[in-house]
């Protein structure tokens, strides 16, 4: 056990350090950089600053863009190590201040979104293989891939108008409160939800096939006993995988979800630095949400043996 989680430890450092490597040397590889898009976009003298070679250099040095790729990297990675995040070209803010304002609004919002996957995703699986009304169960089969396939932004934009401008229930915009939180969460879970009801119900009907459960209603269990208990518990095992991409898509849902909401948070945060190509908040947020990925899938591969002890004693 002790050699199987120091693995899954190594692999989730060796992906977090991946995704900090690969995006370094992207932004650095870009055509254009954000010094010249700053100095670009500053009203009057902006123009003239920006043909400049002194400020320029000056920036550059600022920055340290003047130094070699490969000094830049050593630099970037040590302060990444230490907790210096840099600070935004943009702005002139600390990144990790930034990121320490939007990250709670955003970790809320997936959370909220999580939930509602989790609780709505597991009740149309463990219903569709339940219920024994064969149009209940082609209704049910049906909602995932129609979930699936509804893109984020129209889902968000259909509640905006429907449940903000026409019912008036729920406000459009802003972070107060838990009803501003409604819209976005649910935005923000239809497709993991689709996505986790599809793959729980394939483990669902898998499991209630194997000879285990057959056994099981032989001993004279309850339908639901056998159901919940036995079924569920083998049946989720495949879902589990799921829960990094289903992190994956929270966080990339969040770009649009927060953007067609107004609300301020990592998403909102994001598109900004992608859009003045600030390259230190784009970097800290991909090496975040790799983290987050990488913590996440770490989890998951540390309850696998809890759910099916038989992890245990398998080879790495």
């Amino acid at each position: 056990m002790t050699r199987y989680v120091a693995l899954r430890v190594r692999n989730a450092a060796i992906v977090v350090w991946a995704s900090f490597t690969v995006t370094f040397l992207l932004l650095r590889l870009l055509p254009s950089d954000p010094i010249s898009l700053k100095l670009s976009q500053v009203s009057s003298g902006g123009a003239s600053a920006a043909r400049d070679p002194a400020v320029v250099a000056a920036l550059n040095a600022r920055y340290g863009f003047d130094k070699p790729i490969p000094e830049q990297y050593a630099v970037t990675a040590w302060r990444f190590l230490t907790g210096d995040l840099g600070v935004s070209i943009d702005t002139g803010v600390p990144v990790a201040d930034s990121l320490a304002e939007a990250v709670p609004q955003t970790a809320l919002l997936a959370a909220a979104a999580l939930a509602i996957s989790v609780l709505a995703g597991g009740a149309i699986a463990v219903l569709a293989t339940y219920t024994g009304a064969r149009p209940l169960r082609w209704l049910l089969l049906a909602l995932p891939p129609v979930g699936i396939s509804l893109p984020v932004f129209w889902v968000g934009l259909v509640l905006l108008q429907l449940f903000s401008f026409d019912l008036g229930w729920f406000p459009a915009t802003g972070n107060d409160g838990a009803a501003a939180l409604a819209l976005p969460a649910v935005t923000l879970a239809v497709p993991c939800t689709a996505a986790l009801a599809q793959v729980l119900t394939k483990g669902l009907t898998d499991a209630l096939g194997q000879p285990y459960i057959q056994i099981a209603r032989a001993k004279g269990l309850s339908r639901a006993r056998v159901h919940l208990g036995y079924a569920l518990r083998n049946g989720v095992i495949p879902t589990l995988t799921l829960a990094g991409i289903i992190v994956g898509n929270l966080l990339a849902g969040a770009v649009i979800t927060e953007t067609v909401f107004s609300r301020v948070g990592v998403g909102r945060l994001t598109q900004a630095a992608v859009t003045t190509q600030d390259s230190p908040v784009v970097l800290a947020v991909v090496v975040l949400c790799a983290v987050a990925f990488a913590a996440t899938t770490l989890l998951v591969d540390l309850v696998y043996p809890l759910v099916d002890p038989r992890i245990r004693q398998a080879r790495p």
